[in-house]
């Protein structure tokens, strides 16, 4: 059977429109996104973006006890290790158990010493008010406190923030400066007994 010309095309036709649509079914907007690219995210919303993906209030957020179990609480988010709250000894590391967390998830104790999370609010006498960005993207680079200094300790995630391009810790940056100051003095880090080195 000789088939048509019209016939063709219109064959050819309608398989692209059922093709289009199933494209659309499977990934919504996507032809719109293409026509209209959204409009690009400032850093301070991309800031806030990665704050929330990579956890950063899992530590340096105090925690407390909501109706769920623990939970960040997002009254003091950011504002590090509360300088109210003084630690007793950390318990000695016992069999596989090499570290240990406070329940706050503020303060951690392992061969390193004590460490206790930054205050990452803007305050200019305990936070970041007095960092430039260049400090910050040294620190995040080099895992050395405001690029030159001690290390950075554990548990910071130094080695993957690390990875990160220098937009993305602008970004970061941008979002911390953009939080009300909180005033409040984190303990400086204790350093391990020579014994346990």
């Amino acid at each position: 059977m000789k088939k048509q010309p019209i016939t063709t095309l219109l064959m050819v036709l309608s398989m692209a429109a059922f093709s289009t649509a199933m494209l659309r079914a499977i990934a919504p907007g996507s032809q719109d996104a293409a026509a209209n690219p959204p409009a690009k995210k400032t850093r301070v919303e991309r800031g806030a973006y990665l704050v929330r993906t990579m956890g950063c209030n899992d530590c340096h957020t105090p925690w407390k006890m909501g109706s769920r179990g623990p939970e960040p609480d997002m009254t003091r988010a950011l504002t590090g290790h509360p300088s109210d709250l003084v630690m007793p000894p950390p318990p000695a590391p016992s069999g596989p158990w090499v570290w240990s967390g406070a329940a706050t998830s503020t303060a951690f104790a392992g061969p390193w010493g004590v460490s206790f999370t930054a205050n990452l609010t803007p305050d200019v006498e305990t936070g970041l008010g007095k960092w430039t960005e260049e400090m910050f993207i040294a620190t995040m680079k080099t895992g050395r406190h405001e690029g030159k200094g001690r290390p950075v300790l554990p548990p910071m995630p130094v080695q993957i923030i690390a990875a990160l391009d220098d937009e993305d810790i602008r970004s970061l940056f941008a979002y911390l400066r953009s939080l009300t100051p909180v005033k409040n003095r984190v303990p400086a880090p204790i350093d391990a007994p020579e014994e346990k080195r």
